[in-house]
């Protein structure tokens, strides 16, 4: 009878976002995150002229169009993000995001800062943790740019609202194993191209056999011309042989 009430009491606390567990736990926010580390693979890399963003689409099919397909999206002319988990929920993140940029733009004659993106999309995250009747956005952003003043910045987003900024970092399936990799691997001193090709090359040796040019989806913005960029197969081709 004890063993039954324990997983009754379990349950209640389980089936509320607004309910925290006796040892002070959310746990739907927690199986969000459990979401997010069963999506796709997807890194980002701060270079001194730069960032990077690196994505597994993970095709499932054959007869699906690879271009079809969208793990990268653009925010703003300098601002680029890419996602992990449920990506329908990284679309109403990213226009959320979009739609501000815009404002700012019209609002103040001036290009938006990175900083101000991720702490739109992490305010409405963090809205979806306390609120009744919803669910958390089960799904992580990793959010780069290149600031006015020619500043790098690449955040790493939460399920549940939380941000941090990061020289590297990557998200989704296999999130330890890259971060490893990337831990042994990068250098501040690298460069975008530089940049591009440790991030392919990263994500081909944790897809292994899985790993082909269709598969991967990359983009940069660079410090000179302070615009987003996205690498046709042909450039991601070059960069893996």
């Amino acid at each position: 009878m004890n063993n039954q009430k324990q997983i009754v009491d379990k349950m209640s606390y389980d089936r509320s976002i607004t309910m925290f567990s006796p040892d002070g736990r959310l746990l739907q926010v927690e199986y969000a995150k459990k979401t997010v580390r069963q999506g796709s693979s997807a890194l980002g890399i701060a270079c001194k002229d730069g960032v990077v963003l690196v994505s597994d689409k993970r095709i499932t099919s054959k007869l699906i169009v690879p271009e079809a397909i969208e793990k990268m999206f653009n925010i703003d002319s300098h601002i680029i993000a890419t996602a992990a988990g449920i990506i329908s929920d990284a679309r109403v993140l990213v226009d959320r995001a979009q739609l501000r940029a815009q404002q700012h733009l019209v609002t103040f004659d001036s290009k938006v800062d990175v900083l101000t993106i991720v702490k739109e999309i992490c305010d409405l995250k963090q809205v979806c943790t306390q609120s009744a009747g919803l669910r958390p956005f089960g799904v992580s952003l990793l959010v780069a740019g290149v600031e006015e003043d020619g500043m790098v910045k690449l955040f790493l987003t939460e399920p549940y609202g939380l941000y941090f900024q990061y020289r590297a970092a990557a998200i989704g399936e296999g999130e330890a194993e890259l971060d490893e990799i990337l831990k042994k691997k990068y250098k501040p001193s690298l460069t975008v191209q530089e940049g591009l090709k440790l991030g392919i090359l990263v994500m081909k040796e944790f897809l292994k056999d899985g790993f082909n040019v269709e598969r991967v989806d990359a983009a940069y913005v660079d410090v000179k011309t302070k615009r987003s960029r996205k690498l046709t197969d042909d450039e991601i081709k070059a960069l893996v042989s």
